[in-house]
């Protein structure tokens, strides 16, 4: 796409106002609690599928694809939402998702049969994968730069918050009332927040003239699906039970991962491609400026061992400890909560000095948590749990604000809704690559611990030692990125005019900004 900005694109001066309205307030409040119910449920079946094997009598195997059916969606979906956003008005697209979640949620809770909660399952992440990049495009045009750390703790709370507190929701739930409550609790939530956000949101806008590139389509369903499958289905598809065996490699799930792969370059060298003529399904330009790279890896690293984390404490609890599902998801709660808690306070600090003095005491709090927990055993206090999972998630509190705002910071406004597509995707892969690559680890610690002579459940001991171990190792990378972010000044339209650090002048890259423009148009 040229470089010049379209008619009706507004100026970047008039994006956002330097103090934000009561209206736009209640619409980006709206975003928040739409999206933050969707994520909670993308994890709220974790501690579920026990109880749903023996309603159904399903295998384990099958069970499992109501979690990976769903991630396997959101990996689908969220690739055409930068397109999507740029056809449809912003209240038509957060209708669309808002309806697609409603009506999901409400067939899963009302399924008699597993096929039907299944697709109700698929249909509810096709609404989530809309919503978040929704919800991230919407936000960074109507905040103003100076003040976008606040917002964006607000994001942090649901995009981290939100799956660290669907284990505990879901666990209390369980223990009180049968499973369907875990849709019908959140069904009138939703279907308050349709009703409430829809009018807030201006019909106004949309209709870009850009076509859907078929071709790109038919590259990333099974590009980006067959990397989420493969991932989640290596080791066993995502669970531990059994560890102590040894880890089982799906032949299918590896085969699935390589085509997967290859899928995905080519989608890659068809998206380069198409850009240049404004009219790829997904831009890859946002990698053209430095934070927003090094801020994604960094993210990565962050979502797998948040995920991991969320995987990993469980099977420990439960299968080492005896906890039940109410206990496990009770001393889980107060992690989340004090995420929850910082976020804002952390946004707040990011406006003041930036990421660096925020990112270095996080990423280190995050090592040192994760190799402590590396050496809980079968008689570890409780309390030092619990403490070990605060410290946890103190640590990831102090990195995610960071890291979304200076992620999409240097972005221009028609990069928008390519560069949250780009963030949600990967995001996507990160928690099904933390999930499968932890528990893998942990079986083939356990088999190495079994193999030398050591008892069933000092072997299982030794999986979940290994498995934390890799993790802490995993997070020193998130260190060492952190300590490289600095604090940047949206560009207006060229990745040329993002200043290269000292020493570094071939890091700003000339290139030409991707399509999106007239989103800010649709929110006054």
């Amino acid at each position: 796409m040229s470089a010049q900005t379209s008619p009706s694109d507004p100026p970047p001066a008039e994006a956002a106002p330097d103090r934000l309205s009561a209206g736009n307030k209640l619409t980006i409040g709206v975003l928040l609690v739409s999206a933050f119910v969707m994520i909670l449920n993308e994890t709220v079946m974790n501690v579920a599928l026990q109880p749903l094997m023996e309603e159904f009598q399903v295998a384990e195997s099958t069970v499992q694809w109501l979690t990976t059916a769903f991630m396997l969606t959101l990996s689908v979906v969220i690739p055409t939402t930068g397109w999507l956003m740029q056809r449809l008005s912003l209240r038509a697209t957060f209708t669309l998702a808002m309806s697609l979640f409603v009506i999901g949620t409400a067939v899963a809770g009302a399924a008699v049969g597993f096929p039907m909660l299944l697709v109700g399952r698929v249909v509810q992440a096709a609404g989530t994968a809309i919503v978040l990049p929704l919800m991230m495009t919407t936000v960074l045009t109507l905040v103003p730069l100076h003040r976008r750390g606040v917002v964006m703790g607000n994001i942090a709370i649901v995009i981290s918050v939100a799956p660290a507190t669907g284990p505990a929701l879901s666990g209390t739930i369980l223990h009180f009332a049968d499973w369907r409550f875990l849709f019908l609790t959140i069904l009138p939530i939703a279907a308050a927040a349709l009703l409430l956000g829809r009018p807030r949101l201006s019909s106004d806008g949309g209709g870009g003239s850009e076509k859907l590139s078929v071709p790109s389509l038919l590259l990333a369903v099974p590009g980006f699906g067959g990397l989420v499958y493969g991932i989640s289905q290596l080791g066993g598809g995502g669970h531990g039970a059994g560890a102590a065996d040894g880890v089982s490699v799906d032949p299918v799930a590896v085969v699935v991962l390589i085509f997967g792969a290859l899928f995905l370059a080519a989608f890659t060298l068809l998206q380069i491609r198409l850009q240049s003529h404004g009219t790829a399904l997904l831009n890859l330009q946002p990698f053209r400026y430095s934070m927003f790279t090094r801020s994604l890896l960094m993210m990565l690293l962050m979502m797998i061992a948040l995920f991991g984390a969320l995987i990993m404490l469980p099977l420990y609890l439960q299968t080492a400890r005896g906890m039940d599902t109410l206990q496990t998801g009770l001393l889980m709660l107060p992690g989340g909560l004090l995420m929850a808690l910082l976020a804002p306070t952390v946004g707040r600090l990011y406006d003041r000095v930036g990421p660096k003095p925020l990112v270095g005491p996080g990423a280190g709090l995050l090592v040192v948590a994760m190799f402590l927990l590396s050496l809980l055993g079968a008689g570890s206090s409780i309390w030092l749990v619990l403490g070990l999972h605060l410290m946890l998630s103190l640590g990831l509190a102090f990195l995610f604000t960071p890291a979304f705002t200076t992620a999409m910071n240097p972005l221009p406004q028609p990069l928008y809704s390519h560069g949250s597509a780009l963030l949600n995707t990967l995001q996507q892969l990160a928690g099904a690559t933390g999930t499968a690559l932890l528990v893998a680890v942990m079986g083939i610690g356990a088999a190495a611990a079994a193999s030398g002579g050591a008892a069933a459940d000092e072997a299982q001991i030794a999986g979940f030692q290994t498995a934390f171990r890799t993790a802490s190792i995993m997070s020193i990378g998130t260190l060492l990125l952190g300590l490289t972010l600095r604090a940047t000044e949206e560009s207006p339209e060229e990745p040329a005019e993002e200043a290269p650090e000292e020493g570094s002048a071939d890091e700003a890259v000339e290139g030409e900004p991707g399509s999106g423009g007239g989103v800010a148009e649709q929110v006054r």
